[in-house]
């Protein structure tokens, strides 16, 4: 009985080849690559080809067909209190068709936190899990460099699929491309750009008055600020 269910699927050996010298390409979210250096040194240094950009969503592409977003235990659970951040991560799945959420720390720390409880943090799991989003857990960032190194070889040497950005969904609203806007500036995000939106009512408005946003938006500081002029202020260069 075993082997006949066993026997539509394909065999572990394409996943324990031996490196064979060719370069997975993983293409890394510029935020992503800022917060967490060790995990992009760790991966070129297993051999890896990094490429940053700029991404929609996610925050390593791996190929047209599978992006990993990676949240620390902590950035998780601070994710199901914010309701549009979690959200976000379903957004994945409308891109990519195997998406993965890669949670790494210490996971039995989820019974230390006091302002959650534990079983929203198994339930939010599940409902990705149902959702058709795969869910990976490592305990440290060598874990993950380890992972993403191996999941990007089986993906683009073993089964020939080549890593690509997908464009985000056309905005169903004026609102949303302002907000989308605002939010992609440096270390804004949704949350903040709504903010800013809410005090300066558009986006002309709020650039022109960048100057201001420590002083009249709750939660935004001088240095952030300072990163959006040079960003809006600083020519383009090839």
């Amino acid at each position: 009985m075993v082997r006949d269910v066993m026997a539509g699927f394909e065999t572990l050996i394409p996943y324990l080849k031996e490196d064979d010298g060719e370069k997975p390409i993983i293409i890394v979210d510029s935020r992503e690559a800022t917060t967490a250096p060790k995990i992009i040194k760790g991966l070129r240094e297993n051999g890896a080809e990094i490429k940053i950009e700029t991404l929609p969503k996610g925050d390593y592409v791996l190929s047209n067909t599978c992006a990993v977003e990676r949240k620390t235990i902590s950035d998780f659970v601070y994710t199901l209190t914010r309701r549009h951040l979690f959200e976000q991560l379903f957004l994945l799945k409308e891109n990519y068709s195997n998406p993965i959420i890669l949670i790494e720390g210490y996971l039995p720390i989820v019974y230390k936190f006091s302002r959650i409880n534990p079983y929203s943090v198994w339930g939010a799991m599940f409902a990705l899990a149902k959702n058709g989003i795969a869910l990976i857990h490592t305990t440290n960032y060598k874990e993950t460099i380890d992972f993403l190194y191996t999941a990007a070889r089986q993906e683009q040497i073993i089964e020939k699929r080549v890593p690509v950005v997908h464009p985000v969904k056309k905005f169903e609203t004026l609102s949303d491309a302002q907000i989308f806007f605002i939010a992609s500036l440096p270390n804004i995000g949704k949350e903040k750009a709504e903010a800013i939106l809410r005090h300066y009512q558009t986006p002309f408005n709020a650039l022109v008055n960048v100057d201001n946003w420590a002083i009249n938006i709750k939660g935004l500081g001088n240095k952030t600020a300072k990163r959006v002029k040079e960003v809006l202020h600083t020519s383009f260069r090839e």
